[in-house]
């Protein structure tokens, strides 16, 4: 950390400690409270340090409340997923979205929200980690809504199976999570480009009626400048004839404003108790990405010497190769609605569920690219299109993105004792539907001998500079997907003494029906049906007071994503590279165990060990088409290819998770917790050039932190640590090792006994960056000799953000 950030953070923290006011603690709920309401006070005012609950659910779990998080004032769910164990991203700097539990692929991830699946599965354009693959961005909820996050390491019966390397039920505060109410607001400060943001909200609870109801708001705004820088070579490091090729500068902008209102209602109904909530996510987001690529590093322009789209009356570097502005203006909406009815019959409990979620995201993108030195002619005279001097060619690119996902859920679930047993059995009930629209456009002119020519690409384009460029769906773009599922189950547990255990089967019956659009004949409309039955067991005993053992078998599924079922051509759906679907995959099917020990630490430490292995069956993955053994050349040309999804064999998963939580009261300090997760990954899986780990899983995963109490001062402070380890992906044609730096947060408040809070807290505060390495390749025989196409080096660095945040109960 440089020494300007050092004083900064630390001169404005010594500040707030040293505020002379009296000491606070936390309010005791009142005597008159029913079923453990929340005073306002105690979520405002937290007066001790808050550890990692021990679950008691017989499959292995861990559980964090919101007090293990609020400290550091984390903005959305995936930054509070930061700290916990065994989860990792592959994000930008600073980004947090689709969770890679155990490090695999988000797709092998569950995320439910209330024990709810939730549309959202990411916009379908671009790569497949924003969601099409069926995983969710854990970035879209503001953490202000959460009431706590369970993370579930092995599957049972009564949830859904796709969950190979676990599920993580993001918990939004409930009816009973609050008495009384509070306010949330505070500026942020963005230091890698100095701006600043804002953040307000609040939330209330109170009995209404008979029953208790919760109300809740927020709005906050999101900033991510980076800068970016990329060198391609001939050849890898070592090799004498290596030469450089190009280099690029890169700035990228994300500005953004979150809107999210929540509500939970429960209210006893005859002999039952009737459940209504919901809530609504509305986010604005900006992405701007600037760069200009060199022929060479001597006479490069500096990034960020001058604004990059506008040269003005400069004259254009001879080095310059190609200039572009690349703007996405991204609206989303999420809004969820779930009602519940529990209820006694026939000797049992009754539950009956029904949940509606609608999800839709646009995005608005334009691609403005000028090109030099593309040819021996010299570029002597203006370009008339818009600002851009002296160019060989100017590409303008368009492109829309218009996507609703739905779903609808229905479950009938009944529990009652048989003697010592417990008997729950169900059927539940899903439907996912999806419309999807994605449109381009492209107009291009060309320089030759000083003259500049309009041509056209495709039919529907513009052919004059002033005339609109027409936008035309794409192949796969105009689709609508359905997949059905319909899933009995039945599930017998019991416990006896220090024992606890249960077994239970789940017959998944999934339907999916495609209709693209965008394809003549048969290959219109598609369909698919599979059955496949998952059994799970979960063993847990308690040896002692304090010692607990655990042991977890079970069977999950990925089913193929919808991206990965159409038959249709994407043009750059992976960066530069195309892709098609294959309609011949089968569901991913997998066995897991998972053996844990825990331990308790005095009145609320605890410490646990995990070892987990997974082993799969029809493994679907990513390849580049063939023919030959040659990689067919993507729509982009030449260095571009077309990918398409397989079933590739088997492949292994396994790995040891580590994680404590606990005071130091052992050593005389009870007033320092400290935090400590470790995850050891590792897997293997067979592809044409021998084993590799599953593509893009980190092989270790690390988080350390502190929290020290000054009750005399009513104040705290604490710090954490994280490092994610390296991930390597490879498929044909291209090989990518992608390392981040360590990612160091801290954080001071200071307590008033008023209900008040002011907390300072600061994240990225050592500029972590982001680096990969790029091994490029033109056929397979090529890349098992090991002779290069290009090799590149990429580094994206992001600045620090600062929140000073005041939280006021009532």
């Amino acid at each position: 950390m440089s020494k300007s950030k050092i004083a900064l953070f630390l001169g404005a923290a010594s500040a707030l400690l040293g505020l002379n006011v009296a000491p606070a603690t936390a309010q005791p709920a009142k005597a008159e409270d029913k079923q453990n309401v929340t005073p306002s006070q105690e979520v405002v005012v937290i007066g001790e340090i808050r550890y990692r609950n021990r679950s008691e659910a017989t499959a292995p779990q861990l559980e964090y409340g919101v007090d293990f998080f609020q400290k550091f004032e984390p903005l959305t769910v995936g930054d509070a997923l930061k700290r916990v164990p065994s989860v990792a991203f592959l994000s930008d700097v600073n980004e947090s979205d689709g969770v890679r539990l155990r490090g695999l692929d988000p797709a092998y991830t569950q995320i439910l929200i209330n024990g709810e699946k939730v549309p959202g599965a990411g916009a379908d354009s671009g790569a497949f980690g924003n969601g099409s693959d069926g995983s969710f961005f854990v970035d879209r909820i503001p953490a202000e809504l959460i009431e706590r996050i369970e993370i579930v390491r092995s599957a049972s019966a009564n949830r859904s199976g796709d969950a190979m390397a676990g599920a993580l039920n993001i918990v939004l505060r409930n009816s009973f999570a609050l008495d009384g109410g509070f306010m949330r607001f505070g500026g942020l400060y963005f230091a890698g480009d100095e701006t600043f943001g804002g953040t307000i909200g609040g939330a209330y609870g109170a009995a209404v009626g008979q029953g208790r109801l919760l109300l809740g708001a927020n709005i906050q705004e999101r900033h991510n400048p980076k800068e970016k820088f990329s060198s391609r070579f001939t050849d890898r490091p070592g090799v004498t004839t290596r030469a450089l090729v190009d280099i690029e500068d890169q700035t990228d902008v994300r500005d953004g404003r979150d809107y999210s209102v929540n509500f939970a209602y429960e209210t006893p109904v005859g002999t039952g108790a009737f459940k209504l909530d919901g809530f609504f996510v509305r986010t604005q987001r900006t992405e701007d990405e600037d760069s200009i690529e060199y022929q060479n590093v001597p006479n490069r322009l500096v990034a960020g010497s001058a604004p990059l789209p506008a040269f003005g009356a400069l004259r254009v570097p001879a080095n310059i190769l190609t200039y572009n502005d690349n703007d996405v203006a991204i609206e989303q909406t999420s809004w969820s609605l779930n009602s519940g009815y529990m209820f006694d019959m026939l000797g049992g409990e009754t539950k009956i569920k029904l949940s509606y979620g609608d999800f839709k995201t646009k995005e608005d993108e334009f691609e403005n690219e000028v090109e030099y030195l593309r040819d021996a002619n010299s570029a002597i005279i203006a370009n008339p299109l818009l600002r851009y001097p002296e160019s060989d060619r100017f590409t303008r690119d368009l492109a829309l993105v218009d996507i609703k996902d739905t779903e609808t859920s229905a479950k009938l679930e009944h529990k009652r004792e048989i003697g010592p047993l417990e008997l729950e059995f169900g059927v539940q009930y899903q439907q996912k539907d999806r419309e999807a629209l994605n449109q381009e456009g492209r107009f291009r002119a060309n320089q030759t001998g000083g003259t500049i020519t309009p041509n056209a690409i495709g039919t529907s384009l513009s052919v004059t500079p002033t005339a609109p460029i027409v936008l035309a769906t794409v192949a796969g773009g105009a689709t609508t997907i359905t997949r059905t599922n319909v899933d009995p189950f039945v599930m017998l547990s019991g416990k006896g003494g220090p024992v606890r255990w249960e077994l239970g089967v789940r017959a998944e019956n999934a339907e999916t029906e495609i209709e693209d659009r965008t394809v003549i004949g048969a290959a219109r409309n598609s369909s698919r049906n599979e059955t496949t039955v998952l059994p799970s067991a979960h063993l847990k005993f308690d040896a002692t007071e304090n010692d607990r053992f655990s042991i977890s078998l079970a069977r999950t599924i990925r089913n193929p994503s919808f991206r990965f079922l159409s038959p249709a051509v994407l043009a750059a759906e992976l960066g530069d590279n195309d892709f098609v679907g294959n309609q011949e995959l089968t569901p991913e099917t997998a066995w897991g165990v998972d053996v844990g020990y825990e331990r308790r630490l005095g009145k609320t430490g605890v410490v646990g060990v995990n070892l987990f292995y997974r082993d799969v069956s029809d493994l679907i993955e990513l390849t580049t088409r063939t023919v030959g053994g040659v990689p067919v050349v993507g729509s982009g040309g030449a260095g571009t290819f077309v990918y398409t999804a397989r079933n590739t064999g088997s492949g292994t998963v396994s790995g040891v998770e580590v994680d404590l939580s606990t005071s130091l009261s052992a050593v005389g300090l009870k007033d320092t917790g400290v935090f400590l997760n470790y995850s050891w990954l590792d897997s293997e899986v067979k592809d044409e050039f021998g084993s590799r780990r599953f593509n893009s899983q980190s092989d270790t995963i690390f988080n350390v932190g502190f929290i020290q109490d000054i009750p005399s001062w009513g104040a705290s402070f604490g710090a954490t640590y994280r490092k994610q380890g390296d991930a390597f992906s490879r498929v044909v044609g291209e090989e990518v090792k992608t390392s981040y730096e360590g990612d160091l947060g801290a954080f001071v408040e200071k307590r008033f006994n008023e209900g008040f809070t002011l907390r300072l807290t600061g994240s990225n505060l050592l500029d972590a960056s982001k680096d990969e390495v790029f091994d490029k390749f033109g056929t397979v025989v090529e890349q098992r000799n090991r002779v290069y196409d290009e090799f590149e080096i990429e580094s994206e660095r992001a600045g620090a953000v600062y929140q000073l945040i005041g939280r006021f109960a009532f």
